[in-house]
């Protein structure tokens, strides 16, 4: 890269950062050196350690002792904590979309489904982005800005522990399936079963989650670093 513009050139990190991470390109636990990265960059590392200092207020880095910036990293019990804490805000959610939505808003979580179910039948998994595009129509629809901010910085720590793991079509089709029974009972105004389907769904990205990290730590080689290296404190800060 030749180098950013000047012009906000923090937040444009902030951007680039966030993308490599959230694609896996810099995967869960990688340690972030500053001298190389701004190199990469073309910038300097003043901009850098701003930028730097933002993805750890939303939970995308964490500076782990003698090592500076590392790649959020969690172990079983941060992901209980993680989910605990997502499934309140995305049921809630889910129950005010309901009662709050609009025609528009409806029509926009369809043609998400619409362009994840495409994506689906060319044989990829589901992209993240098009997963965050759902759950962000929903929380668009439930109209609570302080709720949608909350979950829009849980769903970052999950898809950085998802990206480094393996992804299991059939549970990309169920995905697929509870976002549209979800877009449906949004638009016949069902609070509860639009709530009951957000639980089953979280419900089953949690175990998915949950197993592939747990085979993940039982196939390392003895002696290899564990999550602890770059993972969340046990208190499982999730938010801002």
């Amino acid at each position: 890269m030749t180098g950013l513009v000047h012009r906000g050139l923090a937040g444009q990190i902030v951007d680039m950062l966030r993308e490599r991470i959230l694609t896996g390109e810099l995967p869960s636990g990688a340690r972030l050196n500053e001298v190389e990265t701004a190199r990469d960059l073309g910038t300097s590392r003043g901009p850098l350690r701003e930028a730097m200092g933002q993805l750890v207020s939303e939970g995308l880095l964490v500076h782990v002792p003698n090592k500076g910036a590392v790649v959020y990293a969690a172990r079983p019990d941060d992901v209980i904590a993680l989910f605990e804490l997502r499934s309140a805000l995305e049921c809630a959610a889910a129950r005010l979309a309901a009662h709050r939505r609009t025609p528009g808003e409806v029509t926009r979580m369809r043609k998400v489904c619409e362009r994840s179910r495409t994506a689906h039948a060319t044989g990829r998994k589901l992209p993240y982005a098009l997963d965050l595009d759902f759950h962000r129509s929903l929380l668009q629809a439930a109209h609570s800005p302080r709720i949608a901010e909350q979950v829009g910085l849980v769903q970052q720590q999950v898809i950085v522990l998802r990206s480094g793991l393996t992804s299991h079509t059939a549970h990309t089709e169920t995905s697929l399936g509870d976002h549209e029974a979800m877009a449906q009972a949004v638009a016949a105004g069902d609070a509860d079963l639009a709530e009951n389907l957000m639980a089953a769904h979280l419900a089953l990205v949690e175990t998915e989650l949950l197993q592939s990290l747990r085979a993940q730590e039982d196939a390392a080689p003895p002696g290899a670093p564990r999550a602890k290296d770059g993972g969340a404190p046990r208190t499982g800060r999730t938010a801002r």
